[in-house]
């Protein structure tokens, strides 16, 4: 019988025109372009086990996507020198593979990831959005201080039950480790959020990041997103903010390839892993 050989995929979209990564019946998603367009290179059902480190929703871009499968080894062996290109020729304009790596089989691009990273960016100049970035940045209506943007997102680093800005899932937990989470203003002027952590529960960041915005504009006092963090259900005051200024940028793995399996089990332990 023949061997299989596991793949990383890192992997680039705009995800405007996208319902999400997770393949839905009649909607387009990324992992449904992607399986796809394998089908019609490799032939139907051959690419097997597509598995994603975040399944970003709908909107949501990337930049640093790693997903997972599972190829029969002979026809690895075949393709491997041309399926990169042969996919760039394939795929639509608004998703890209960049690499394909042979990785051990206890690669897990889920499970073995030690964290992501995530950027939400932001303009606040008065006449709004650069329409070359018009999809990947979110025109806000009021002046926004850096600092007190950065006051509110210190008070969210650390381990936390963010059930307040999480949508809860049955039998999911909402405990998170945020490791980084800043502000900066790049010389363009754009506001840049950066948040990393192990893992995200669904609308996670973008329930912090609509908390922070309204204390970087003065609305709310810079210590209130943090105060949230006391509550154990989803709050109603927090606004999602808008799915195109974010894009998953990183996602971080052990270095020693040996790590992958060990990684893999603890996280299943911690909890049952849920959208970002």
């Amino acid at each position: 019988m023949d061997g299989r050989i596991r793949l990383r995929l890192d992997v680039s979209y705009d995800g405007t025109d996208f319902s999400g990564w997770a393949a839905q019946p009649a909607r387009r998603t990324v992992a449904g372009v992607l399986t796809e367009t394998l089908d019609l290179v490799l032939g139907v059902g051959t690419a097997t086990g597509l598995t994603v480190a975040g399944r970003t929703d709908a909107g949501v871009h990337a930049t640093g996507q790693v997903c997972h499968l599972d190829l029969p080894t002979t026809v690895w062996r075949e393709h491997e020198g041309r399926l990169l290109r042969r996919l760039a020729r394939l795929l639509p304009g608004d998703v890209r593979v960049r690499a394909m790596t042979e990785v051990p089989d206890d690669f897990d691009a889920r499970f073995s990831a030690t964290f992501r990273r995530y950027e939400y960016r932001v303009t606040d100049k008065p006449w709004g959005v650069e329409p070359l970035r018009r999809r990947d940045t979110l025109a806000w209506p009021k002046p926004l201080d850096l600092a007190a943007l950065n006051a509110a997102a210190a008070g969210l680093v650390g381990e936390h039950d963010f059930a307040a800005y999480c949508r809860r899932k049955e039998n999911a937990t909402t405990l998170r480790e945020v490791t980084r989470l800043d502000w900066r203003r790049d010389p363009d002027g754009i506001l840049v959020a950066t948040v990393r952590a192990d893992a995200f529960c669904q609308n996670m960041v973008r329930s912090l990041v609509g908390a922070m915005l309204v204390a970087g504009d003065g609305r709310r006092p810079v210590e209130w997103p943090a105060s949230l963090l006391t509550r154990r259900e989803r709050s109603s005051e927090v606004t999602v903010a808008p799915a195109h200024g974010l894009a998953l940028v990183e996602v971080g793995y052990p270095a020693d390839p040996t790590e992958y399996a060990r990684r893999a089990d603890l996280t299943r332990r911690l909890r049952v892993p849920t959208d970002v």
